[in-house]
Parts: C-alpha cells; structure tokens; sequence
C-alpha cells in the first residue's frame, strides 16, 4: 500500500475516511494507530467497525486492554497506552489476535509493544491540526 493523505474536517469525515478504508479489507490487516491523546485514534476505529458491518457500540478499550466485535471480519480493537512492557501482553497471549486471518486489528500505543507486531503493518498516523482538522496518513 503506497503512502495516502487525507484531511479530515470533522469527526464524521474521519470515521467516513476509516469505513472506507475498511471496506476493501479481506482480513488479517493489521493497523498501528498513532496520534496524540485526543487526535481521533477511537473515531477511526468506529468507521472501521461501519466498514465491516459491525453494529455494536465502539468503546476505548482503553482499560480492557481489547475489545473485540462481530462483523463481516472481526474486529480486534487494542489500547496499549497503560503497558509498560510488551511481556504482559504476551504473557495474556493478546498478539496472538494479530495474526487472525479472519479478522482486522486495530492498534493504538503500539510502540508499546513493538516486539510483538507482525510485518506489513498498515501504519495510521492521525495530526490535529486544529480543533476540528485532522490530517490522517496511512502507509
């Protein structure tokens, strides 16, 4: 997948962006969300679950360390910002969702556990550029 870049003027627009994105998805991607606190990482992943038929509500699983949700694919939602080590999430045995041929993960703090992810990554970098602008890389 070549570098693209799209500015987003709402939240609509990015989860619009990420629904698109997904729709052409056949299973097994693996997406590493960077962007600060704030920057629309949790938005995207709501248009992703829309861009594989997920109906439920899109939560940060911010505590939960991984929600998981039914769709065309499934969708395996991830929030490493409270791991200091990628040892807890191979001891819980969570990467091993990562390589699900049957299903999309969506990353977020995956510098966390950088050892652990797979090759051919699809990296989703997300830049506020103001209150309301986003602008959303993936390569």
């Amino acid at each position: 997948m070549e570098q693209r870049e799209f500015i987003s003027n709402s939240v609509a627009e990015t989860e619009s962006y990420a629904e698109q994105l997904a729709a052409s998805f056949s299973g097994g991607e693996v997406l590493l969300l960077h962007g600060d606190l704030g920057a629309g990482k949790t938005h995207f992943v709501k248009g992703l679950a829309r861009g594989l038929n997920v109906d439920d509500v899109v939560t940060s699983p911010t505590f939960a360390l991984h929600n998981s949700y039914d769709g065309r694919l499934t969708l395996n939602h991830f929030d490493f910002y409270r791991i200091e080590d990628s040892e807890e999430v191979a001891i819980l045995g969570l990467d091993e969702f990562f390589y699900d041929l049957h299903a999309v993960s969506a990353i977020e703090w995956s510098e966390n556990i950088k050892p652990l992810l797979p090759r051919n990554c699809i990296s989703v970098t997300i830049d506020k550029l103001d209150e309301n602008r986003r602008k959303i890389t993936v390569k």
